[in-house]
C-alpha cells in the first residue's frame, strides 16, 4: 500500500471519528474487546450499542476491538457493553445470557471462554378452567359490587441472596472447624452461583459480579475439594474479600458485619462477613473464638 493511500485511510478514519464526536456532546472514547465472528455480528453489536446522540459503536470483526464513543453525562461504557451482552455478545466485562447466545445464527456463534452458565428459567403453564356461561354472568354482576384495593406484589429482588446465604453457612462451618461441613456448604455455594441469572442483576451488581466471578468459583471449588479446615481457610480469605465487594452493591434486608482477625496469616490479618454482631472467628474456631472486631456495618 502506497504512502498516499495510507494517509487517505488515516484521514478518513479521523474525519469519521471527529464527525461522530461532533454529534455526541461530552464525548468520551474508549476501546473494548467484544467477541464475535462476522459482518452479521458487526451489525448486531453496533445496533445494540448505538443510541442516537448518546452512543456510537464501531466494531472490527478482524481485531474484535470496538471503539465506543458516548456522552459521558448520559451513559457510560458499562451500560453500552451490557446492552451488547444482552444481544448475545461477550466482552471482557459482561457475558451474554446463554439462551441469547444460543439463538444467534450458527455463523455468529463465536468461541466462548469458560464461565458459569446462566440457567434459563421456565415459566410453568397454567390451564384456565372452563366456566359455565350463567355462572360467569352472575360472577361478573357480583364483581361490579366489589371495591377493589390495589394489589401489592412483593418479590425477592436480590438475585444474589442464595450466594450470600451459602457463604454465611460456610463461614459457620469454619467457626466449628468442621472441614466436612465446610466442603458440603461450598458445594451448595457453587450451585447457588451457577443459578445466578445475570439478566436480573442491577448494573452495579453485574459489573462487580463479572469482576469477581472467576475467583469466587476458583476459591469455592478449592474449599469444596478438601475437608482440611486449615487449607479451606486459606481460600476463605480471598473468597470473603470478593463476597464483600458483591454485598456492598446489593440490597440487604438486615445489617451485615464486616469483621477482621489481626492474628491470621502470620499477623497480616484476614476479614470475613457475618450476620451476627458478636465475633465468632472462622480462622481459629474454638482456639481463639472471639479474636477480632467489627470494622464495618453494611446496611
Amino acid at each position: 500500500m502506497s504512502l498516499i493511500s495510507k494517509i487517505c485511510i488515516a484521514t478518513t478514519m479521523m474525519l469519521s471519528m471527529l464527525s461522530c464526536n461532533a454529534q455526541i456532546k461530552n464525548a468520551s472514547t474508549v476501546n473494548a474487546k467484544i467477541y464475535g465472528n462476522c459482518g452479521m455480528c458487526e451489525k448486531t453489536i453496533e445496533k445494540a450499542g448505538n443510541a442516537s446522540g448518546v452512543a456510537k459503536v464501531d466494531w472490527d470483526k478482524d481485531t474484535k476491538m470496538a471503539t465506543l464513543t458516548y456522552d459521558s453525562s448520559r451513559t457510560n461504557q458499562d451500560e453500552i457493553l451490557k446492552r451488547i451482552a444482552l444481544a448475545g455478545y461477550d466482552s471482557d466485562q459482561f457475558i451474554a445470557p446463554d439462551d441469547v447466545y444460543a439463538s444467534l445464527p450458527e455463523c455468529c456463534q463465536y468461541e466462548r471462554a469458560k464461565k458459569i452458565e446462566t440457567p434459563k428459567v421456565e415459566t410453568p403453564k397454567v390451564e384456565t378452567p372452563k366456566v359455565d356461561a350463567k355462572m360467569e354472568d352472575h360472577a361478573m354482576h357480583q364483581q361490579d359490587k366489589i371495591v377493589h384495593k390495589p394489589e401489592v406484589i412483593t418479590q425477592d429482588v436480590n438475585e444474589l441472596k442464595s450466594v450470600f446465604d451459602t457463604y454465611f453457612a460456610l463461614k459457620d462451618a469454619l467457626v466449628k472447624s468442621d472441614g466436612s461441613l465446610a466442603s458440603m456448604q461450598a458445594k451448595k455455594m457453587l450451585v447457588s452461583m451457577n443459578k445466578v441469572n445475570m439478566k436480573n442483576l442491577a448494573t452495579e451488581e453485574h459489573t462487580v459480579w463479572m469482576k469477581v466471578m472467576k475467583d469466587l468459583v476458583l476459591d469455592t471449588e478449592h474449599i469444596e475439594e478438601t475437608q482440611n479446615a486449615d487449607h479451606q481457610r486459606e481460600h476463605f480469605t480471598r473468597l470473603s474479600d470478593n463476597v464483600y465487594q458483591l454485598l456492598k452493591v446489593s440490597k440487604q434486608e438486615t445489617p451485615t458485619y464486616y469483621q477482621h482477625c489481626p492474628m491470621y496469616n502470620d499477623g497480616d490479618g484476614a476479614n470475613w462477613l457475618s450476620k451476627e454482631k458478636a465475633v465468632k472467628n472462622p480462622y481459629y474456631g474454638a482456639q481463639m473464638l472471639t479474636c477480632g472486631k467489627t470494622v464495618e456495618v453494611i446496611k
